[in-house]
């Protein structure tokens, strides 16, 4: 009989739906072996009214890029807050009643069981399942190398820990030990593969011999991405900066152009990219904001990383592990980032003993284990 998983995610910020992607992909692999099991993925916001979701969704995504020390103090304080506290009651009751529609749809599924990559649908759901509305056993994904309150949710199947550290808060606060794993954040199995350096960098017109770092946008503290590159090409030689501009196409346009002018062998834009592997695997340092699945990629791929324009609360405790496991330096701005690639240039047993913490911290089959231990516990029932 197939076993059918559901995965909600919650698009505020991309960290969480793709870590759901990544989960997805594991499952859809598992049936192509030939294992009887099938996935959904749904996102929470596209079954809560439009209301909903410009205040939820659309206004955290503004406040972390307007106002980020205001999302700070949120997070801080939201993070002491009590759960029985009056603005915590309220704050479940006005989600439970935007959630209808996704009731509905999980019951129309009929899951065997669920992996939620926030803690939204799963505080939901845990209250339906005291209520006995709900069979399938539920299962937390914390997307962070961090354990905020609003995580610790009591009564899910299971909770599944970016790190070691995450796992023993988990437990500090209440959470069976037994039912905590320590799995890592899901990242897709491209992760995982082994890539064929000159080959790809061949493709993307690098020199595989010569260095090559990542930068993967810019942020508060960094400045655009095309005065970004240029202080960087000005202030020192002999490297290759792969630039990923996203979605944004008038700033493709302008590396494109700057490339074009002054740095042609040494300055290669990119547009949007379902596979940032491949690039990862042609360059030996990124720079990036430290976003948990971000960083759990870089991990995985033995790529050591710059940090940069962490957001107050979760990316700057990502920022702290990283730092503190030798995987990552962090730069507080545009001069202290050239300063830092500077320094790694002309020092590269240290860069290289950066990469090997990171592939000693990296958890590559993330998504496999998440899945294979949700499946572990259909068969035991």
């Amino acid at each position: 009989m197939t076993k059918r998983i559901l995965l909600l995610s919650v698009s505020a910020g991309a960290g969480h739906v793709r870590a759901a992607e990544a989960l997805e992909a594991s499952v859809a692999a598992l049936a192509a072996e030939g294992h009887d099991v099938e996935a959904r993925h749904l996102d929470v916001m596209d079954y809560v009214p439009s209301s909903f979701r410009r205040i939820y969704a659309d206004f955290y995504l503004r406040l972390i890029t307007r106002h980020p020390q205001l999302w700070g103090m949120l997070y801080r304080i939201t993070d002491d807050t009590r759960p029985d506290a009056v603005t915590e009651r309220m704050r479940r009751t006005i989600e439970r009643l935007h959630t209808r529609r996704l009731r509905t749809a999980i019951a129309a599924f009929a899951p065997d069981a669920i992996v939620c990559t926030h803690f939204l649908p799963a505080e939901m759901l845990a209250r339906q399942k005291r209520k006995g509305r709900i069979d399938a056993p539920v299962w937390l994904q914390v997307t962070d190398f961090d354990l905020h309150r609003m995580w610790i949710i009591p009564g899910m199947a299971g909770y599944f820990a970016a790190s070691p550290e995450i796992a023993r808060r988990m437990a500090a606060v209440g959470l069976p030990p037994e039912r905590v794993h320590t799995t890592g954040i899901p990242i897709m199995p491209a992760f995982a593969q082994a890539h064929d350096r000159h080959a790809l960098a061949a493709s993307f017109g690098l020199d595989p011999a010569r260095p090559a770092y990542l930068v993967m946008g810019g942020g508060a503290g960094v400045g655009a991405l095309d005065e970004l590159a240029e202080a960087l090409l000005t202030d020192s030689d002999g490297f290759q900066l792969v630039v990923l501009a996203g979605r944004n196409t008038a700033m493709l346009e302008r590396l494109r152009t700057l490339a074009a002018a002054r740095y042609p062998d040494r300055l290669f834009p990119q547009g949007f990219t379902r596979h940032v592997e491949r690039l990862m695997a042609c360059c030996d340092l990124a720079v990036t904001k430290p976003g948990g699945l971000t960083t759990s990629e870089c991990l995985a791929m033995g790529l050591p990383m710059i940090v940069n324009a962490p957001i107050p609360g979760q990316e700057e405790r990502n920022a702290d592990y990283l730092l503190e496991q030798g995987a990552a330096w962090k730069a507080i701005d545009a001069v202290a980032l050239a300063w830092r690639i500077g320094q790694l240039r002309a020092d590269p047993p240290r860069l290289a003993a950066m990469a090997e913490r990171a592939r000693a911290i990296g958890r590559p089959h993330a998504a496999r284990d998440v899945i294979h231990t949700v499946i572990a516990h259909l068969d035991a029932a």
